[in-house]
């Protein structure tokens, strides 16, 4: 009895042992690909857990997520000769697990340096057939998508499909960046040049114009008001025409009011003139001196 029992316990291990090597858990964001001997037995695409054969059957998980790979400072030349540096953000996903342990040993590193070195390709092709201006035009997602067809034969030979190419940011070369500056800063003074020179000639006519509207407007208002003013004057003398000839001795008296009143406003004034003179006719409380006479 002694003996049987560590047998049995040894029995027990194993047992237990190659129940916990007897299945694998598939986890819903993986694939499973068992191999017996080193080839491949089946492929396992649906989560849960599986049984496999101990030491006979291995078991490699593959992402089944879509992979993201961020690519920077890709160099590329456009077909005026500048080279710009690219950043790009590529997406893929596995879709035949079988090919792509076949390639690159189920290995995503393996695989996304091939894919880059065909994205390179892509971006030196596509960059090279426009110039630097396609790049921020609506001509930009033509070219990602062209960039994003030619990345996919590469893929597709390694199981993979790119499902997306984005080209993130396009930047010059530090070598010809200060030059496209220099270029740049330089357009901008000629056109500001060009503009100033423009607004100073349109503010020389302006002011011209309103020079000459002005000059227009006062002599109107002048000779507007010289026949306003000849129109009263006329007026004037034809109502005084008319006082006078209703009578003449009122407007005789009138008028002579008005000279004294113009005459004798300041207090320092002095006349040197008869007594007899016409001018005092009015002047006083006798008669005039017409009348005088005749008595």
């Amino acid at each position: 009895m002694s003996y049987f029992k560590p047998l049995g316990s040894i029995v027990l291990i194993v047992a237990l042992i190659a129940a916990y090597m007897s299945y694998f858990i598939v986890d819903e964001r993986k694939k499973a690909l068992v191999l017996r001997f080193g080839e491949i037995n089946r492929i396992v695409e649906a989560p849960g857990l599986y049984l496999k054969l101990p030491i006979a059957d291995d078991v490699v998980q593959i992402e089944d997520r879509k992979v993201i790979w961020e690519s920077q400072g890709k160099v590329v030349q456009v077909v005026d000769g500048r080279r710009y540096k690219v950043d790009t953000l590529t997406v893929a996903h596995i879709d035949n697990a079988q090919k792509f342990r076949q390639t690159v040993g189920a290995d995503l590193t393996r695989a996304r340096m091939r894919i880059e070195t065909r994205l390179d390709s892509a971006l030196r092709q596509t960059y090279g057939r426009r110039n630097f201006d396609a790049a921020l035009s609506q001509d930009r997602n033509v070219m990602m998508k062209e960039i994003r067809d030619q990345v996919r034969a590469e893929a597709l030979a390694l199981g993979m499909n790119i499902v997306d190419v984005r080209i993130r940011r396009t930047d010059l070369m530090d070598d010809v960046l200060e030059d496209t500056y220099n270029r740049m800063a330089s357009e901008r003074k000629a056109e500001a040049a060009d503009l100033r020179s423009k607004g100073e000639a349109t503010k020389t006519r302006m002011i011209a114009e309103a020079d000459r509207t002005y000059t227009e407007k006062i002599a109107g208002a002048r000779k507007q008001s010289e026949i306003l003013r000849g129109e009263g004057d006329a007026e004037r003398n034809k109502v005084f025409a008319n006082a006078f000839e209703q009578d003449p001795e009122f407007f005789a008296f009138y008028r002579s009011m008005q000279a004294y009143a113009a005459s004798l406003a300041g207090k320092d004034t002095t006349f040197v003139l008869s007594p007899n003179s016409d001018f005092f006719r009015y002047f006083g409380g006798g008669k005039p001196p017409a009348q005088a006479g005749g008595q």
